[in-house]
Protein backbone atom coordinates (compact mmCIF):
# COMPACT_ATOMS: atom_id res chain seq x y z
CA UNK A 1 0.00 0.00 0.00
CA UNK A 2 1.34 3.42 -0.98
CA UNK A 3 0.05 6.99 -0.77
CA UNK A 4 0.58 9.65 -3.41
CA UNK A 5 -0.28 13.17 -2.28
CA UNK A 6 -2.00 15.25 -4.95
CA UNK A 7 -2.97 18.26 -2.85
CA UNK A 8 -2.11 19.02 0.77
CA UNK A 9 -3.28 22.17 2.53
CA UNK A 10 -3.82 22.97 6.20
CA UNK A 11 -7.50 22.08 6.16
CA UNK A 12 -7.93 19.77 3.15
CA UNK A 13 -6.17 16.98 1.32
CA UNK A 14 -6.45 14.91 -1.85
CA UNK A 15 -4.39 11.76 -2.31
CA UNK A 16 -4.27 8.42 -4.11
CA UNK A 17 -4.23 5.19 -2.14
CA UNK A 18 -2.27 2.79 -4.36
CA UNK A 19 -1.96 -1.00 -4.50
CA UNK A 20 -4.70 -1.52 -1.93
CA UNK A 21 -8.22 -2.97 -1.70
CA UNK A 22 -11.76 -1.66 -1.15
CA UNK A 23 -11.67 -3.11 2.38
CA UNK A 24 -8.51 -1.17 3.28
CA UNK A 25 -9.82 2.01 1.63
CA UNK A 26 -13.00 1.79 3.71
CA UNK A 27 -11.01 1.06 6.87
CA UNK A 28 -8.94 4.20 6.29
CA UNK A 29 -12.06 6.26 5.66
CA UNK A 30 -13.81 5.04 8.82
CA UNK A 31 -10.65 5.58 10.88
CA UNK A 32 -10.41 9.22 9.76
CA UNK A 33 -14.08 9.76 10.58
CA UNK A 34 -14.28 7.99 13.94
CA UNK A 35 -10.92 7.34 15.57
CA UNK A 36 -8.83 10.53 15.29
CA UNK A 37 -8.33 11.96 18.82
CA UNK A 38 -8.87 15.69 19.25
CA UNK A 39 -9.67 18.23 21.94
CA UNK A 40 -13.21 19.59 22.34
CA UNK A 41 -15.11 21.47 25.04
CA UNK A 42 -16.86 18.91 27.24
CA UNK A 43 -17.78 20.83 30.39
CA UNK A 44 -19.25 24.33 30.67
CA UNK A 45 -19.87 26.34 33.86
CA UNK A 46 -22.17 29.37 33.72
CA UNK A 47 -21.97 32.26 36.19
CA UNK A 48 -25.36 32.91 37.81
CA UNK A 49 -26.39 36.33 39.08
CA UNK A 50 -25.59 39.89 38.04
CA UNK A 51 -22.35 40.75 36.21
CA UNK A 52 -20.70 44.13 36.69
CA UNK A 53 -18.59 45.82 34.02
CA UNK A 54 -15.51 47.96 34.66
CA UNK A 55 -17.62 51.11 34.58
CA UNK A 56 -19.95 49.77 37.28
CA UNK A 57 -22.89 48.97 35.02
CA UNK A 58 -24.74 45.79 35.97
CA UNK A 59 -25.88 43.19 33.44
CA UNK A 60 -28.15 40.19 33.70
CA UNK A 61 -26.44 36.83 33.41
CA UNK A 62 -28.88 35.51 30.83
CA UNK A 63 -29.36 35.14 27.08
CA UNK A 64 -32.10 34.34 24.59
CA UNK A 65 -30.88 30.73 24.46
CA UNK A 66 -30.99 27.96 27.05
CA UNK A 67 -27.63 27.26 28.70
CA UNK A 68 -27.73 23.74 27.23
CA UNK A 69 -27.87 25.16 23.69
CA UNK A 70 -24.92 27.45 24.34
CA UNK A 71 -22.96 24.56 25.87
CA UNK A 72 -23.67 22.44 22.77
CA UNK A 73 -22.48 25.24 20.49
CA UNK A 74 -19.30 25.64 22.52
CA UNK A 75 -18.68 21.90 22.25
CA UNK A 76 -18.80 22.07 18.45
CA UNK A 77 -16.17 24.83 18.21
CA UNK A 78 -12.84 23.42 16.86
CA UNK A 79 -10.24 23.50 19.63
CA UNK A 80 -6.51 23.37 18.72
CA UNK A 81 -5.05 19.93 19.42
CA UNK A 82 -1.40 19.21 20.17
CA UNK A 83 -0.56 15.53 20.71
CA UNK A 84 2.76 16.46 22.32
CA UNK A 85 0.95 18.39 25.08
CA UNK A 86 -2.28 16.50 25.76
CA UNK A 87 -3.53 12.97 26.27
CA UNK A 88 -6.81 11.24 27.15
CA UNK A 89 -7.97 11.84 30.70
CA UNK A 90 -8.19 8.07 31.29
CA UNK A 91 -4.48 7.76 30.40
CA UNK A 92 -3.32 10.85 32.30
CA UNK A 93 -1.23 10.67 35.47
CA UNK A 94 -3.86 12.79 37.25
CA UNK A 95 -6.26 9.86 37.05
CA UNK A 96 -8.84 11.84 35.11
CA UNK A 97 -9.25 14.62 37.67
CA UNK A 98 -8.06 17.22 35.17
CA UNK A 99 -4.63 18.78 34.79
CA UNK A 100 -2.61 20.75 32.18
CA UNK A 101 -1.68 17.45 30.50
CA UNK A 102 -5.26 16.44 29.68
CA UNK A 103 -7.43 19.57 29.83
CA UNK A 104 -7.61 23.10 28.42
CA UNK A 105 -9.47 25.78 30.37
CA UNK A 106 -11.20 28.64 28.56
CA UNK A 107 -13.01 31.69 29.87
CA UNK A 108 -15.65 33.74 28.09
CA UNK A 109 -16.62 37.10 29.54
CA UNK A 110 -18.65 39.43 27.34
CA UNK A 111 -21.31 42.08 27.82
CA UNK A 112 -23.98 43.20 25.39
CA UNK A 113 -25.06 44.46 23.04
CA UNK A 114 -23.38 42.31 20.41
CA UNK A 115 -22.73 38.83 19.12
CA UNK A 116 -20.65 36.42 21.20
CA UNK A 117 -18.13 34.73 18.88
CA UNK A 118 -15.75 31.81 19.22
CA UNK A 119 -12.88 34.31 19.25
CA UNK A 120 -14.15 35.56 22.62
CA UNK A 121 -12.99 32.29 24.20
CA UNK A 122 -9.71 33.01 26.01
CA UNK A 123 -7.40 30.10 26.94
CA UNK A 124 -6.23 30.18 30.56
CA UNK A 125 -2.58 29.53 29.86
CA UNK A 126 -0.80 29.15 26.53
CA UNK A 127 -2.06 31.73 24.03
CA UNK A 128 -1.40 29.36 21.10
CA UNK A 129 -4.40 27.32 22.29
CA UNK A 130 -6.74 30.12 21.22
CA UNK A 131 -9.44 28.96 18.80
CA UNK A 132 -8.28 29.47 15.19
CA UNK A 133 -11.71 30.13 13.67
CA UNK A 134 -12.69 33.27 15.60
CA UNK A 135 -15.95 34.11 13.82
CA UNK A 136 -18.28 31.25 14.79
CA UNK A 137 -21.44 32.83 16.30
CA UNK A 138 -22.55 31.52 19.69
CA UNK A 139 -25.30 33.81 20.99
CA UNK A 140 -26.43 37.42 20.59
CA UNK A 141 -26.67 39.67 23.67
CA UNK A 142 -28.92 42.67 24.21
CA UNK A 143 -27.64 45.82 25.93
CA UNK A 144 -28.64 44.46 29.37
CA UNK A 145 -27.28 40.93 28.98
CA UNK A 146 -23.86 39.37 29.61
CA UNK A 147 -22.23 35.96 29.84
CA UNK A 148 -19.46 34.71 32.09
CA UNK A 149 -18.47 31.15 31.24
CA UNK A 150 -15.66 28.75 32.11
CA UNK A 151 -15.25 25.85 29.70
CA UNK A 152 -13.05 22.75 29.89
CA UNK A 153 -11.79 20.94 26.79
CA UNK A 154 -10.65 17.31 26.90
CA UNK A 155 -9.53 14.76 24.33
CA UNK A 156 -11.91 12.24 22.77
CA UNK A 157 -12.92 10.61 19.48
CA UNK A 158 -16.01 10.79 17.29
CA UNK A 159 -17.07 7.34 18.54
CA UNK A 160 -18.12 9.20 21.71
CA UNK A 161 -19.61 12.35 20.16
CA UNK A 162 -19.45 14.20 16.85
CA UNK A 163 -17.80 17.20 18.57
CA UNK A 164 -14.62 15.11 18.63
CA UNK A 165 -14.71 14.54 14.85
CA UNK A 166 -11.66 16.10 13.19
CA UNK A 167 -12.15 15.05 9.53
CA UNK A 168 -15.20 15.77 7.40
CA UNK A 169 -16.31 14.99 3.87
CA UNK A 170 -14.07 11.93 3.84
CA UNK A 171 -14.76 10.13 0.57
CA UNK A 172 -13.05 8.02 -2.01
CA UNK A 173 -13.70 6.60 -5.46
CA UNK A 174 -11.99 4.10 -7.70
CA UNK A 175 -9.18 5.79 -9.60
CA UNK A 176 -10.55 6.31 -13.15
CA UNK A 177 -8.85 4.55 -16.05
CA UNK A 178 -9.61 6.12 -19.44
CA UNK A 179 -8.50 4.41 -22.64
CA UNK A 180 -8.85 5.64 -26.22
CA UNK A 181 -9.30 2.77 -28.67
CA UNK A 182 -8.41 2.66 -32.40
CA UNK A 183 -12.15 2.87 -33.21
CA UNK A 184 -11.82 6.65 -32.76
CA UNK A 185 -11.30 7.37 -36.46
CA UNK A 186 -12.60 10.84 -37.32
CA UNK A 187 -11.82 14.34 -36.08
CA UNK A 188 -15.53 15.02 -35.63
CA UNK A 189 -15.82 12.11 -33.20
CA UNK A 190 -12.85 13.40 -31.21
CA UNK A 191 -14.30 16.90 -31.06
CA UNK A 192 -17.62 15.44 -29.95
CA UNK A 193 -15.92 13.60 -27.06
CA UNK A 194 -14.21 16.81 -25.91
CA UNK A 195 -17.52 18.65 -26.08
CA UNK A 196 -19.56 16.00 -24.27
CA UNK A 197 -17.21 15.36 -21.32
CA UNK A 198 -18.52 17.40 -18.34
CA UNK A 199 -15.20 17.19 -16.48
CA UNK A 200 -12.91 18.27 -19.36
CA UNK A 201 -10.91 15.05 -19.22
CA UNK A 202 -10.10 15.09 -22.95
CA UNK A 203 -8.39 17.44 -25.38
CA UNK A 204 -7.12 17.35 -28.94
CA UNK A 205 -3.37 17.65 -29.46
CA UNK A 206 -1.59 17.27 -32.80
CA UNK A 207 -4.90 16.24 -34.31
CA UNK A 208 -5.41 13.36 -31.88
CA UNK A 209 -7.75 12.84 -28.94
CA UNK A 210 -5.77 12.61 -25.70
CA UNK A 211 -6.54 12.26 -21.99
CA UNK A 212 -5.24 15.32 -20.15
CA UNK A 213 -6.27 14.37 -16.59
CA UNK A 214 -7.94 11.02 -15.92
CA UNK A 215 -8.33 11.88 -12.20
CA UNK A 216 -11.02 14.42 -13.10
CA UNK A 217 -13.20 11.66 -14.57
CA UNK A 218 -16.38 10.95 -12.59
CA UNK A 219 -16.98 7.60 -14.37
CA UNK A 220 -20.22 8.97 -15.84
CA UNK A 221 -19.33 7.23 -19.15
CA UNK A 222 -20.96 9.94 -21.26
CA UNK A 223 -18.02 9.55 -23.63
CA UNK A 224 -19.04 5.93 -24.27
CA UNK A 225 -22.61 6.70 -25.34
CA UNK A 226 -24.16 7.77 -28.67
CA UNK A 227 -23.16 9.51 -30.86
CA UNK A 228 -19.64 8.31 -29.96
CA UNK A 229 -18.79 5.09 -31.88
CA UNK A 230 -19.08 1.94 -29.77
CA UNK A 231 -15.73 0.83 -28.38
CA UNK A 232 -13.98 4.12 -29.14
CA UNK A 233 -13.59 5.03 -25.47
CA UNK A 234 -13.27 2.66 -22.53
CA UNK A 235 -13.73 3.98 -18.99
CA UNK A 236 -13.62 1.97 -15.78
CA UNK A 237 -12.58 2.27 -12.15
CA UNK A 238 -9.42 0.64 -10.84
CA UNK A 239 -10.38 -1.31 -7.70
CA UNK A 240 -6.76 -1.37 -6.50
CA UNK A 241 -6.22 2.40 -6.54
CA UNK A 242 -8.46 4.97 -4.84
CA UNK A 243 -8.81 8.72 -5.04
CA UNK A 244 -9.39 10.18 -1.53
CA UNK A 245 -10.50 13.66 -0.49
CA UNK A 246 -11.24 15.09 2.96
CA UNK A 247 -11.29 18.29 4.98
CA UNK A 248 -10.65 19.11 8.64
CA UNK A 249 -12.29 21.47 11.14
CA UNK A 250 -8.85 23.11 11.71
CA UNK A 251 -8.38 21.58 15.15
CA UNK A 252 -5.76 19.44 13.38
CA UNK A 253 -4.08 19.90 10.02
CA UNK A 254 -4.93 17.56 7.15
CA UNK A 255 -1.43 16.06 7.39
CA UNK A 256 -1.87 15.35 11.10
CA UNK A 257 -5.21 13.63 10.44
CA UNK A 258 -3.78 11.43 7.68
CA UNK A 259 -0.64 10.56 9.66
CA UNK A 260 -2.69 9.70 12.75
CA UNK A 261 -5.13 7.56 10.77
CA UNK A 262 -2.29 5.54 9.26
CA UNK A 263 -0.66 5.19 12.69
CA UNK A 264 -3.93 3.88 14.18
CA UNK A 265 -4.48 1.42 11.32
CA UNK A 266 -0.91 0.11 11.63
CA UNK A 267 -1.32 -0.33 15.40
CA UNK A 268 -4.64 -2.16 15.01
CA UNK A 269 -3.18 -4.43 12.32
CA UNK A 270 -0.25 -5.32 14.59
CA UNK A 271 -2.58 -6.05 17.52
CA UNK A 272 -4.68 -8.32 15.30
CA UNK A 273 -1.58 -10.10 14.02
CA UNK A 274 -0.36 -10.64 17.60
CA UNK A 275 -3.74 -12.09 18.63
CA UNK A 276 -3.75 -14.49 15.66
CA UNK A 277 -0.19 -15.53 16.45
CA UNK A 278 -1.16 -16.19 20.07
CA UNK A 279 -4.05 -18.43 18.97
CA UNK A 280 -1.85 -20.52 16.67
CA UNK A 281 1.07 -20.78 19.07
Amino acid sequence: MQIEIIEMEDDKCKFILKDSSPAMANALRRTMLQDIPKMAIDKVEFHLGPISSDDGKEYESMTALFDEVIAHRLGMIPVPTDYSLFTFQKDCKCGGEGCPNCTIMYSLNKTGPGMVLSGDLVPLGDAKLKVKDEFIPIVELTDTQAVLIYATAVMGTARQHVKWQAAFGVGYSYLPVVEIKPAMETDSDAQQVVKLCPRHVFDIKDGKLVVIDAKKCSLCKTCMEDPIPAGAIKVHGDDHNFLFTFETDKSLTAKQVLDKALEILASEAKDFDDQVAALTA
